[in-house]
C-alpha cells in the first residue's frame, strides 16, 4: 500500500533543509569577527567571584575558629587534648594515622605502662643516657667537689695508680706463700656480654648522621 508523504514533513524528509547556495547573505562563513570584549568580561567577572568566594570562605572560617576557641579555651597544656590535629604533613596513610592516634590516647594513661615496642625504645634511651655518663665529663648532683670522668680515662688511671688496698689487704701480701701456691692471674674476658640491640644501632647512626650534619653546617657558616 503507498502513502503519499504529507507536505509539512518536508523538513524531516530534505536532509539539507538550509540552502546551499553561497551568495551575499549566505557566504558560507562567519562574517563578523569574534566578540573579545565579552569573553574578556566573562572571564574576569569568573575570576572576580572566585576571589570573593574564598575571601568570604576565610572569615567565616576565622569566625567559626574563633567561636571554637572561645567555647573550647585557650590552647595550653591544660587543652592540648583538644587542639586540632596538624596537617603540615599533607595526607597520610591509614595505618600511620592510626597508629600517631593510639599514641597520643596512650600518652593520656597513668602510669606505669606497658612498652608498646618491647622496650625498644626504652631500652635505647637508657644506653644513650649510660653512653652519655661513661664517655663524658660531667659534674655529680649535689657533689660540686665531685666530677665524673670518663671510663676509659678512669681506665688507664687506674692502671697507672692501681686500686686502693685496705689494711688488712696490705698486711696479707706480706705473708709469705705456701708451696705450691701460685699466683692468680687475671685475664680480661673477650667481650663484656653486651650487645646492642638492632634498633639501637639504627638509633646511634642516626644520631650520629645529626652530629655529623650540625658540624658541616657550623663549618658552612664559619665560612
Amino acid at each position: 500500500m503507498h502513502i503519499k508523504p504529507n507536505q509539512n514533513d518536508g523538513d524531516t524528509l530534505n536532509p539539507n533543509p538550509h540552502p546551499q547556495v553561497n551568495d551575499p547573505e549566505h557566504p558560507g562563513y562567519e562574517v563578523t569577527d569574534v566578540n573579545v570584549s565579552g569573553i574578556l568580561v566573562f572571564v574576569g567577572g569568573l575570576a572576580g567571584f572566585v576571589a570573593v568566594f574564598f575571601v568570604v570562605c576565610f572569615f567565616i572560617g576565622r569566625l567559626v575558629n574563633s567561636q571554637i576557641a572561645k567555647d573550647d579555651g585557650p590552647l595550653d597544656k591544660w587543652h592540648q587534648q583538644y587542639a586540632p590535629a596538624k596537617t603540615s604533613d599533607g595526607l597520610t596513610s591509614n595505618p600511620v594515622f592510626e597508629q600517631r592516634s593510639a599514641s597520643q590516647i596512650v600518652k593520656t594513661f597513668p602510669g606505669p605502662r606497658l612498652d608498646p615496642d618491647d622496650g625498644n625504645q626504652s631500652s635505647s634511651d637508657l644506653h644513650a643516657r649510660e653512653d652519655l655518663l661513661l664517655e663524658n665529663y660531667s659534674q655529680v648532683q649535689g657533689m660540686p667537689n665531685s666530677v665524673r670522668i670518663p671510663i676509659d680515662r678512669a681506665i688507664e688511671l687506674t692502671a697507672e695508680r692501681g686500686l686502693p688496698l685496705a689494711a688488712d689487704a696490705k698486711a696479707a701480701t706480706t705473708v709469705a706463700k705456701m708451696v705450691g701456691a701460685d699466683t692468680p692471674v687475671v685475664t680480661a674476658p673477650l667481650t663484656n656480654g653486651f650487645a646492642r640491640s638492632g634498633f639501637e644501632q639504627e638509633r646511634i647512626a642516626e644520631r650520629e648522621q645529626k652530629l655529623e650534619f650540625a658540624k658541616e653546617a657550623s663549618k658552612e657558616e664559619k665560612k
